[in-house]
């Protein structure tokens, strides 16, 4: 199955109830649908259309990851930052990670590869997933996400991404 809003459905928590939890919870988005992105590079390649010139954005990159106590990790980074897994693993306090299979990641996160996004800590949280972002997000007004599909984007404010941890029961830890 692929990670694109026409499977939603078959998710834990679809992107359709997902946004209607926020909005249950008044948490506002601006949402963007678009052609299915898997990689930064996609995305890069669509952004234009919806990204507010000069705003102080924050476009992401998200890892799944493991570590060899199969402990489970979602990391959060602005998408130009390079990664050093071992560097993280150490910085995390981890030891060696390693990249969660497809099947972990639907367990774990309730998510499909190409789809991994914060919101996914709906379903994560409960899961015992440890959520790490880039410290790069307190300084932005709006952070770019998939509502755990990827044929959509929402657009969020900082302070709207932080209520959505705290309503979700989601401990944020800053890397």
């Amino acid at each position: 199955m692929d990670a694109s809003s026409a499977c939603q459905d078959s998710l834990p928590v679809s992107s359709d109830a997902l946004l209607k939890q926020l909005d249950d919870w008044g948490i506002a988005y601006q949402l963007h649908t678009h052609v299915p992105l898997r990689t930064v590079e996609d995305a890069k390649a669509v952004e234009d259309q919806f990204m507010v010139p000069g705003e102080n954005a924050l476009r992401l990159k998200n890892l799944y990851l493991r570590d060899k106590k199969k402990r489970s990790y979602l990391v959060t980074l602005q998408q130009d930052r390079e990664i050093d897994l071992k560097a993280l693993g150490a910085e995390l306090g981890s030891g060696n990670l390693s990249f969660g299979s497809a099947d972990r990641l639907l367990e774990n996160l309730g998510i499909r590869p190409g789809a991994v996004s914060p919101l996914a800590m709906i379903t994560g949280a409960e899961k015992g997933v440890a959520f790490y972002m880039d410290a790069a997000a307190r300084e932005a007004d709006v952070i770019y996400m998939h509502p755990l599909v990827n044929d959509r984007t929402v657009a969020m404010t900082r302070d709207d991404v932080m209520a959505f941890f705290q309503k979700a029961g989601v401990a944020v830890n800053w890397v």
